[in-house]
């Protein structure tokens, strides 16, 4: 594929002299405000204003390069309304750091020569939107990666193209290359701000390269990043450099001597690229991070910052916050997720199917990201924060799928909450997706609530995101995983600074709305607002500045519901003579359309009204005498008002009643009568469940297999190189089978595994985890042959329990043990765990997993 840098237009060379001279004139006013950093001779970050200790939060954004740049292109969007846009629900999000690798593929050539380009200009240009929201960047000038993914890479004539990431950093020519890339990148001077990298005052420090992944004789990786070293500051760069050591961990000795400021470190605590999302608690991935290069003295006097960092595949709006504490107690000023998809295209997430994080797309996760913020900037570096649920003015509630922050003037919430407001008459900022005692909003989307002034707040309310597919699946332009839907809904807002009867004007563009609260409630849809208690007057407008941004400033995708959507997941099993409640998510219906559930029940189809309890929450309640042992299946109809029906779950459009209509799919849930057991694994149907542990993939296999009956497939798991400590085993979630079996949780008392060994004596690990993180185990030696196992609950002891997915770097942490004494409760579990290859294992060994089951 021929690489095509998109030339330059007239508009934009008129767009860059308009530009350049107000930026200018900004800058030269602004500058004296701004102020830098440096590293003190302990490894500590200060500012050079006040020599106070210096922290960072933000993301990682790849708009102009690779394939964030030709994404956008396609949506026909230009990438500079894209970069403006994300950057201001940057602002909106609380960030003050950015980093990104630049791709240097795409702007130099095989000799290292800078390429003034369509996407040198873009960065630039990103660079100067994020000043204007006072963000600060780190540069990573050479990202030695290819520019194609997840497309295929172009050829760029590049020398990162020509040499590849392990060539560039043992050939002599290759460092040569680039040197004379860094000398001119550094030397580049930006034409939105009309200042180099080093004058831009926003511009923090440098990370030399990307992942560097080295080889070779040590004294060699030190003459390399020392000759780097050189080569940036023969430009007058005078700012910290940092170089990455966490990825090449046995040269961490030779990479210190090196004349650098600090170290960068990267954080993928649930792996990367599941191909679906993780379910289950998945908090103590992130407990800690563990540096294990402290034994090194001069490291010690080293900065350390976190380029990138991200909890791949997890939806759960808790991890961000608990991963700002981890990094704070570990010593950490910088901390950049990787990363923030743009607002252009994050409704099929294709940049990085791993990652998935869009304040539009994405709302809980934002706000958690927002709270992880405040997090890091709050407390101490080398804080010790514990582990605990609550530490400050934080909480992280897995439970309830809540991160919350709850202080004088600040409360933001990732979903409802029914925490108490801390102090009512100072708070100032509001931020949250869901309800509070103070909001009332049924709408999926975050909103911001803050003080402009005495008895004057802003209101920002944005479109509803409904996640229609598993955003972590294969991923395809073609495909959207999230919906937006802009709805006209009821907002309760109380606030005794407002009053109950406040005034309510809308001020983004083509928001004419002007109207009054009844006892603190009106109608919203989404846009900005202007609060204002009664017969307060005031002269703010849209145009009116607060803080970093005009108070009409909005950015939203458009509406993307065009016909109905429904998300329902039939339960796998439920007891029999008990109701079986039936919960949907709904959008798109019209005000008169009506939705209900036709069950099969003993042979005949009836028909349940689904009412509506929320904005898109339906429920219809299946009466227990309908439940019966055997199969329960059922449909799910929406009749619009115009007379048409859509049936799901195969979203058929038509009469259900027609003569001439085909058979459909239907939902189905298994019965089971209340003595029976509960499975809980089952190989051939709980493959997205599995997490597996396989130190040595090329040697170690992981199979499914069929016994007796070619259509049970079984799990199998073989060591085929053992080693005294290798270990074999999976992680698999089961918490949403016991569900629709509540009433007889209490009754079960075993734990029932059917296994196959092909040696005597080998030694297995059992046992369940609870949502806390507590693990129950028993070991057991297996004979050889096919055996089931039943292993009474009171039989099960505390024990730690392994991390996975492997947490990534592979120096963390491989286990976690709970610091709660917790007692084993079944109705808490969420996770089976097995294990083997413990003790001098001499052949060859394999174990075959039928199935696990309750009783």
């Amino acid at each position: 594929m021929k690489f095509y840098f998109r030339p330059l237009k007239p508009i934009h060379l008129l767009r860059y002299y308009a530009f350049t001279v107000l930026m200018l004139y900004a800058v030269c006013s602004s500058a004296q405000n701004e102020q830098g950093i440096y590293v003190d001779a302990k490894g500590v970050i200060r500012w050079e204003k006040d020599n106070k200790e210096a922290a960072f939060f933000g993301t990682n954004y790849t708009a102009p390069f690779a394939y964030g740049y030709r994404a956008i292109i396609r949506t026909g969007q230009t990438p500079e309304q894209a970069i403006q846009d994300d950057v201001y629900h940057f602002s909106r999000l609380g960030l003050d750091a950015f980093r990104v690798h630049v791709w240097d593929q795409e702007i130099s050539d095989a000799e290292g020569n800078l390429i003034n380009n369509e996407h040198l200009r873009l960065f630039d240009f990103l660079i100067a939107e994020l000043k204007k929201r006072k963000i600060k960047t780190l540069v990573t000038p050479i990202a030695f990666w290819g520019n194609g993914y997840p497309e295929k890479d172009s050829l760029t004539g590049s020398f990162s193209n020509k040499y590849g990431k392990q060539k560039a950093l043992v050939t002599e020519e290759a460092f040569k290359a680039q040197e004379n890339y860094l000398k001119q990148f550094f030397k580049h001077k930006n034409p939105y701000t009309g200042l180099t990298y080093q004058q831009d005052a926003s511009i923090l420090a440098t990370e030399m390269n990307n992942e560097p992944q080295h080889s070779g004789p040590k004294e060699q990786v030190t003459s390399y990043v020392n000759r780097m070293v050189a080569a940036i500051k023969s430009t007058g760069w005078t700012k910290p450099i940092f170089y990455n050591i966490s990825e090449s961990p046995w040269y961490a000795d030779a990479i210190v001597k090196a004349g650098v400021s600090g170290h960068s470190f990267q954080w993928y605590p649930t792996g990367l690229v599941a191909g679906h999302t993780l379910k289950g608690n998945y908090l103590p991935n992130v407990a800690k991070y563990k540096i294990p290069f402290d034994t090194i003295p001069a490291f010690n006097k080293r900065a350390k910052v976190v380029y990138e960092f991200d909890a791949g595949d997890v939806m759960a709006p808790v991890m961000y916050p608990a991963m700002a504490r981890s990094f704070r107690t570990a010593g950490f000023q910088w901390a950049t997720q990787f990363a923030y998809d743009p607002m252009a295209t994050a409704y099929a997430n294709t940049e990085y199917q791993t990652h998935y994080l869009n304040l539009a797309y994405t709302p809980a996760k934002a706000i958690s990201l927002l709270i992880a913020s405040k997090v890091f900037h709050l407390h101490n570096r080398l804080d010790s924060l514990g582990g605990d649920k609550t530490f400050g003015p934080f909480k992280i509630d897995y439970h309830h799928e809540l991160s919350e922050m709850n202080s004088n003037e600040h409360f933001y919430y990732t979903s409802s909450t029914s925490s108490k407001v801390l102090n009512i008459k100072k708070l100032k900022h509001i931020a949250g997706v869901g309800s509070s005692p103070i909001i009332q909003y049924e709408g999926k989307g975050a909103y911001f609530i803050d003080q402009v002034a005495a008895g004057i707040w802003r209101l920002e309310v944005m479109p509803d995101a409904i996640q229609t597919q598993d955003p972590f699946e294969k991923a395809s332009p073609q495909k959207a995983v999230t919906a937006i839907y802009w709805a006209n809904l009821p907002i309760a807002i109380h606030l005794p600074d407002l009053g109950l009867d406040f005034s309510v004007k809308g001020l983004n563009q083509g928001n004419t709305l002007v109207s009054s609260a009844d006892k603190g409630q009106f109608q919203v849809s989404p846009g900005t607002y202007l609060l204002s208690r009664k017969n307060l007057k005031t002269n703010l407008n849209a145009q009116s500045i607060y803080q970093d941004i005009t108070l009409g400033a909005f950015v939203a995708p458009k509406a993307a519901v065009s016909e109905v959507v429904l998300k329902h997941q039939a339960l796998s099993t439920v007891t029999a003579g008990v109701p079986l409640k039936i919960n949907a998510e709904i959008a798109g219906l019209g005000p008169n359309d009506s939705v209900f559930v036709q069950v099969n029940a003993a042979n005949r189809w009836k028909n349940i009204e689904m009412r509506k309890m929320q904005a898109y929450n339906y429920l219809a309640e299946v009466p227990a005498e309908w439940v019966k042992n055997g199969l329960l299946k059922y449909q799910i109809i929406v009749h619009q008002s115009g007379g048409g029906y859509i049936t799901f779950p195969a979203n058929i459009k038509g009469s259900p009643y027609a003569w001439d209509r085909l058979e459909s799919a239907s939902y189905q849930t298994y019965v089971a009568r209340k003595d029976a057991m509960l499975e809980i694994f089952n190989a051939g149907t709980d493959g997205e469940n599995i997490n597996i542990y396989n130190p040595d993939w090329a040697h170690n296999k992981v199979t499914y297999v069929s016994e007796e009956n070619p259509a049970q497939l079984n799990l199998k798991l073989t060591i085929n190189e053992p080693k005294a400590t290798q270990l074999m085993g999976f992680q698999s979630f089961f918490a949403d089978k016991m569900s629709g079996r509540e009433t007889e949780i209490g009754n079960f008392k075993t734990l029932v595994v059917k296994i196959k060994s092909d040696v005597d004596q080998t030694k297995v690990k059992i046992g369940l985890i609870d949502r806390d993180g507590s693990f129950f185990s028993k070991t057991l030696n297996l004979k050889a042959g096919f055996q089931t196992l039943d292993i009474p609950f009171n039989q099960l002891e505390s024990d730690r329990q392994l991390l996975l997915p492997r947490p990534y770097p592979g120096f963390l942490p491989l286990y976690y043990q709970s610091p709660q004494q917790n007692t084993f409760n079944l109705k808490n579990t969420e996770k089976f765990e097995f294990t083997f290859g413990y003790g001098q294992v001499k052949m060859p060994i394999s174990v075959v997993i039928e199935s696990i089951y309750l009783k």
